[in-house]
C-alpha cells in the first residue's frame, strides 16, 4: 500500500482537518511493516475503514442564561469503531470544540482503549459551550439541552461517554440525571459518577496516576527511577493534579505547572499543601496560574511562557494538544531531560516527537501514557455492572497493573535493533494489531 498516496486521499476528503489528519499521519508511519507482512488487512480494507468514524453526529443545543437570554451552541458525538466493545470516549466542553479535534480525540481513543485490553471501542463528542463563567444553573441547563439530543444514541453496551476538558464530576452529574430522566433506567451510562452514585474511587487523578506508572517504567528500562529527579508538568488540571501526587510520593520534586497565562517555577517543589491549593485554584474556574505565585512568594511566575526551557530530568506536558513544539522539544533536550511523556493527548508536535527520538530520549505517546483515564473508565463500568465498588487500593492497583501492560506491550513491538524503545511504534502497533484483526474476524460491516 503507498501510505502517502493513501494520506494525499484523506487529506483531499476532508481538507483543513489539521488534528485529525496528524493524528492518522502519525498512526500510519508506525504500520508500514505490518501492513507490508499482512496482506490480509489490504485486502479487506482495514485502513480504510479503521480511518473513518462509523458515525458522526451533529446537533444543535438551544439553551437559556440566568438573564433570560436564549443561546445555541453546537453539539457533536464521533462514534469511530466498536471493533472490541462499545464506544467509549470523553465529552469536551470548550471554545475550541470542532470536528477536526474531536475525530483526533476519537481517532486516538481507539488505539488507546485497545491498549488497556479492556473490551471498549473509540469515540469522542462534546461542545463549543464554554463552562468558564457560568452558573451552576447555567451549566445544568445546558448540559441538560446537550444530553436531550444524545441520550437516545447512548448506552451501557452501545457508547458510554465521559468527562474531559470542560466536563467534570458536576457536569457528568447534570447529564446523568438528564438521561435517567428520559431513559428511565438507572445504568452505567457515563463514567466519571459522583462516588455516592456510581463513580470510581481514584477517577479524577487516575490519568496523572497512570502516567506517572507508565514513565517509571520508561525509567525502568535504563535502571533509574524518580527518587532524586526533578520534574516539569503542564497544566494544573485534574491530570496534573495527579500526576503531581504521584511524582511526589515516588520522591521525585515537580518544579513547574502552569496555564494558559504562563508558568509557574517552584524550585523548592510543589508538594503539601500547595498540591490542596492547586486543587482550590481549579475549583476558582479561573484557570489561571499566576496567584500561585501570590500565594507562596518563593514561586515565580513566567507571563505567556511555557515550562519547557527550565532544567528537569523529566517533562510531562499534561494540558492540551500541540503545547510543545520543536524548539521546546530541543531546549528540553539541550538541558539534559531523559524523559518525556504525554499526559496529554497528542501536546508535542510531530516536529517536537521527532526532535525528541533523534536524541534517543525517552518518549512516551499519550495514547500509550495517558491510557489511566480511560482505563479507570472502564473499571468504573466493570463495577456498575456487578453493583459493587473496589476500595481504593484495588482501584489503584488494578490500574497499576494496566499501565505495567501496556509499556510491556509497547515496548515487545516498538524496541529498535538499537536497543532503543520507540513507544510511538510501539503503541500503535500493539492497538492497531488487537483492532485490525478484531475487524477482520467480523467481516465487513
Amino acid at each position: 500500500m503507498n501510505l502517502n498516496q493513501f494520506m494525499n486521499n484523506l487529506e483531499a476528503k476532508h481538507p483543513g482537518e489539521k488534528e485529525y489528519l496528524q493524528a492518522v499521519q502519525e498512526v500510519l508511519e508506525s504500520l508500514e511493516e505490518v501492513l507490508e507482512a499482512n496482506p490480509q488487512f489490504e485486502a479487506a480494507g482495514i485502513l480504510e475503514r479503521l480511518v473513518e468514524p462509523d458515525r458522526i453526529l451533529t446537533f444543535k443545543i438551544p439553551w437559556v442564561d440566568d438573564s433570560g437570554k436564549v443561546h445555541v451552541n453546537l453539539g457533536y458525538r464521533v462514534q469511530f469503531n466498536n471493533a472490541i466493545g462499545p464506544y467509549k470516549g470523553g465529552l469536551r466542553f470548550h471554545p475550541s470544540v470542532n470536528l477536526s479535534i474531536l475525530k483526533f480525540l476519537g481517532f486516538e481513543q481507539i488505539f488507546k482503549n485497545a491498549l488497556t485490553t479492556l473490551p471498549m471501542g473509540g469515540g469522542k463528542g462534546g461542545s463549543d459551550f464554554n463552562p468558564k463563567g457560568k452558573s451552576d444553573a447555567e451549566i445544568m441547563r445546558f448540559a441538560q439541552a446537550f444530553m436531550m439530543e444524545l441520550w437516545h444514541l447512548i448506552g451501557p453496551e452501545t457508547d458510554v461517554p465521559a468527562g474531559d476538558i470542560g466536563v467534570g464530576g458536576r457536569e457528568i452529574g447534570y447529564l446523568f440525571g438528564m438521561y435517567k430522566k428520559l431513559a428511565r433506567e438507572n445504568t452505567g451510562i457515563l463514567t466519571g459518577k459522583g462516588i455516592n452514585w456510581g463513580g470510581s474511587l481514584i477517577r479524577p487523578e487516575a490519568t496523572g496516576f497512570g502516567a506517572v506508572y507508565f514513565a517509571k517504567e520508561m525509567l525502568a528500562t535504563k535502571k533509574d527511577n524518580f527518587k532524586g529527579k526533578t520534574v516539569a508538568v503542564s497544566g494544573f488540571g485534574n491530570v496534573a493534579w495527579g500526576a503531581v501526587t504521584k511524582i511526589t510520593e515516588l520522591g521525585g520534586k515537580v518544579v513547574t505547572i502552569s496555564g494558559p497565562d504562563g508558568y509557574i517555577y517552584d524550585e523548592k517543589g510543589i508538594s503539601g499543601e500547595k498540591i490542596e491549593y492547586l486543587l482550590e485554584l481549579r475549583a476558582t474556574n479561573m484557570d489561571i496560574v499566576s496567584p500561585y505565585a501570590e500565594e507562596f512568594p518563593e514561586a515565580k511566575f513566567y507571563a505567556k511562557k511555557r515550562p519547557w526551557e527550565v532544567k528537569v530530568d523529566v517533562a510531562l506536558p499534561c494540558a492540551t494538544q500541540n503545547e510543545m513544539n520543536g524548539d521546546d522539544a530541543k531546549a528540553l533536550i539541550k538541558n539534559g531531560v531523559i524523559c518525556v511523556a504525554e499526559g496529554a493527548n497528542m501536546p508535542c508536535t510531530p516536529e517536537a516527537v521527532e526532535a525528541i527520538q533523534a536524541a534517543k530520549v525517552l518518549f512516551g505517546p499519550g495514547k500509550a501514557v495517558n491510557a489511566g483515564g480511560v482505563a479507570t473508565s472502564g473499571l468504573e463500568m466493570t463495577q456498575n455492572s456487578m453493583k459493587l465498588n473496589w476500595t481504593e487500593k484495588e482501584v489503584d492497583d488494578k490500574l497499576h497493573h494496566i499501565m505495567v501492560s501496556i509499556h510491556s506491550a509497547c515496548q515487545a513491538h516498538g524496541t529498535e535493533s538499537d536497543g532503543y524503545i520507540n513507544y510511538v511504534k510501539g503503541a500503535n502497533i500493539a492497538g492497531f494489531l488487537k483492532v485490525a484483526n478484531s475487524m477482520l474476524d467480523q467481516g465487513v460491516i
